[in-house]
């Protein structure tokens, strides 16, 4: 298939090479001429600009930052076309981007009123997933459409779940990443309070991995080095999935649970507590860095007069 992907960063540019590693004909775009060069430097054809990218494709995948990006690509401004004016008829758009369920239905009315299918298909599985192909994508959008996209979403991912309609992929992916901010906090909890109680690392890990407590966490994203060779903790907290990201996805779910009234208290919570961890210095750390404020919040409870 003839693909046009757009948005070449850490997570989109290993996706792209592997869609071409798989024989597909991809040209990719990017804004930032270091993520252009990069990609070619992958061996992968760059266009001039996006509308060039998706001017004879059959899929446009966009990976983009923010929902305000996908909606302003695909409908253009008053100095630039749009994607959706750009790409042939019934081309099919594939948005991996992690943005607001609101934003991702606006993105697909668009796309239909220019007679074009879509699909919302955010993902999980941080860059250690792209490069790997082993991502989980989270698709919302019509029977058809999900299907005409899954076989290139299953070159890029081990894993396809179609979540239901319009911007139900996006849905998931929001109840997801609430489950998994929650729980690196209170694994890394968990982590600093076997420290001060004496038990080593790698026992609570065989003990919790084995147990009740385990979760992709623990299991895969171990805050501490040792137990799991492969998580960051083991590379100073190089990501993996950034704070800022976690941060970006946490407000997602603040906006939903702030439309659907839902108590969710221990989800707000761990959005409170990725703030205070991006705006302290981890926005460009692992999201399991978060084990060291949660030491730094313990020495000062223990630094406090009785």
């Amino acid at each position: 298939m003839k693909v046009a992907f757009l948005g070449l960063g850490h997570m989109g540019l290993p996706m792209a090479r592997n869609l071409a590693e798989a024989g597909h004909d991809v040209v990719g775009f990017d804004v930032f001429e270091a993520a252009r060069e990069g990609a070619r430097a992958a061996g992968l054809t760059i266009a001039e600009a996006a509308t060039a990218a998706v001017a004879d494709v059959e899929a446009v995948i966009t990976m983009f930052a923010a929902g305000h990006q996908v909606i302003d690509a695909y409908r253009g401004t008053s100095d630039r076309p749009g994607l959706l004016a750009a790409a042939p008829e019934g081309a099919l758009f594939i948005d991996s981007s992690t943005i607001a369920v609101d934003e991702a239905r606006a993105a697909h009315a668009l796309a239909e009123a220019a007679g074009h299918r879509s699909v919302d298909a955010p993902v999980s599985g941080g860059v250690v997933g792209a490069e790997n192909a082993s991502l989980a994508f989270m698709v919302g959008g019509a029977d058809g459409d999900v299907e005409a996209a899954r076989p290139l979403l299953e070159v890029m991912g081990a894993r396809v779940v179609h979540c239901g309609g319009a911007g139900l992929g996006q849905a998931a992916k929001v109840c997801n990443n609430m489950i998994l901010a929650a729980s690196q906090i209170v694994v890394a909890e968990a982590f600093v309070l076997g420290e001060r109680l004496g038990l080593s690392h790698q026992a609570l890990f065989d003990v919790a991995s084995h147990a009740s407590g385990q979760c992709w966490a623990l299991t895969t994203n171990c805050p501490v080095p040792g137990p799991v060779p492969t998580s960051p903790a083991n590379r100073d907290f190089t990501p993996g999935f950034a704070g800022a990201l976690m941060d970006k996805d946490l407000g997602l779910a603040e906006k939903a649970v702030a439309l659907t009234g839902v108590d969710a208290r221990m989800g707000m919570l761990a959005r409170s507590v990725y703030r205070e961890f991006v705006e302290g210095g981890g926005a460009r750390r692992d999201f399991s860095g978060i084990i060291d404020s949660v030491r730094a919040q313990s020495d000062d409870v223990r630094s406090r007069p009785a």
